[in-house]
């Protein structure tokens, strides 16, 4: 099922990654608000992350972003099957 279809889309914005340069992303979201993306230290650690977040800029696409933590989602804007929502709970 697609985010927007469900209540979780409040805690979401879409925004384009405008800028990778280790250690430190920045994102631009609808309303032209530049924010810095809190990176995980497995993030960090990872350069395929680095090639991968490098290409989205490239191609200037937009990517979810938590609201209040200003991370990138890994889920993409696609919420778990039913089966994976009954192991959350």
């Amino acid at each position: 099922m697609l985010l927007d279809n469900n209540l979780r889309i409040k805690n979401i914005m879409p925004v384009q990654i405008v800028k990778v340069l280790y250690p430190q992303i920045t994102v631009r979201s609808e309303a032209g608000e530049y924010l810095i993306v809190n990176i995980s230290e497995q993030q960090l650690a990872d350069p395929l992350f680095w090639a991968t977040a490098k290409d989205i800029a490239h191609a200037k696409l937009w990517v979810p972003l938590g609201h209040t933590y200003h991370q990138l989602l890994a889920d993409d804007w696609v919420l778990p099957q039913k089966d994976e929502l009954a192991l959350l709970k």
